[in-house]
């Protein structure tokens, strides 16, 4: 089923788990994603980064996320991961998106509140839920830089943007960063619990991928409802690439090393979903 990320996301709020939402590059990576949420009978959301849309039109990722999720029997949505601008906001939903992520975490807070209110009523007028991110989640993946990553996100403002700008969900800045960690992440439950406490909407875990399975299942305990893997997954498919050619340098067929790539996504995915509490909710 191909649907809207809003009830799945109210749903895991009401019933204490999470969405896993993961960033595909291609087919391969869709339909390994895809597939093992199947099996699990887990909703799950798919997305695409700004430099993921260069790499290929928003139209193309639709078309294949759609053909793929009408064969399956769970819940799939397509997100846009980090969008840059208001345009592509706009471009994807025009295509067919189901959800979009408007990121105005660099700007002031008036000019991201300014900047996410506008995308939002585009999301109303066109039932397409917006997510928007307070705070600065740091590191870097794809062409977005985080940087240090030192703003986590305050509570009392973030009642005040959730207010302003009637936004769907709220990725927050608790410790976790993009990328690849250097070092071990310092996560801050308590204030993802404070932040629970003082807005209603669900909130969204970025930065995920390497943080320790167990810190996961407590974010998730404490309130999120969706929780974003991207790098973790782009490692597994490459690894898979990698294994075949280190065996036969002389392999040509990319069915040969894309199936060998999916399985090592596969096994991110299957664990991924455990660690969300989403296994059996779709």
């Amino acid at each position: 089923m191909f649907t809207t990320s809003r009830q799945l996301l109210l749903n895991a709020q009401k019933k204490g788990y999470a969405v896993p939402a993961f960033n595909v590059e291609n087919m391969e990576m869709a339909m390994a994603v895809i597939k093992i949420a199947n099996e699990m009978k887990s909703p799950v959301i798919i997305q695409t980064t700004p430099s993921t849309l260069n790499y290929a039109s928003p139209k193309t990722y639709q078309s294949i996320v759609k053909a793929i999720a009408e064969e399956v029997d769970i819940p799939v949505a397509l997100h846009l991961d980090h969008g840059s601008s208001f345009e592509l906001a706009v471009k994807t939903i025009k295509e067919g998106y189901t959800s979009v992520m408007i990121d105005g975490s660099h700007y002031s807070f008036e000019e991201n509140v300014r900047l996410t209110k506008r995308v939002v009523d585009v999301g109303k007028a066109c039932n397409i839920p917006i997510e928007a991110e307070l705070g600065k989640v740091g590191g870097k993946e794809d062409d977005l830089d985080g940087g240090d990553g030192n703003k986590n996100t305050d509570p009392l403002e973030a009642l005040e943007f959730v207010k302003r700008t009637d936004v769907d969900f709220l990725a927050i800045a608790i410790g976790t960063s993009h990328g690849l960690y250097k070092g071990t992440p310092n996560i801050d439950i308590k204030r993802l619990k404070e932040i629970r406490k003082t807005v209603d909407v669900p909130l969204v875990l970025h930065g995920t991928s390497g943080v320790d399975g167990e810190i996961v299942q407590q974010c998730v305990k404490a309130g999120m409802c969706k929780v974003n893997y991207a790098t973790e997954l782009r490692v597994a498919y490459s690894n898979g690439v990698k294994e075949v050619f280190a065996d036969n340098q002389d392999v040509y067929d990319p069915k040969v090393y894309g199936r060998v790539a999916m399985e090592k996504v596969e096994n991110v995915v299957r664990k991924n979903i455990s660690y969300c509490f989403s296994e059996n909710k779709a």
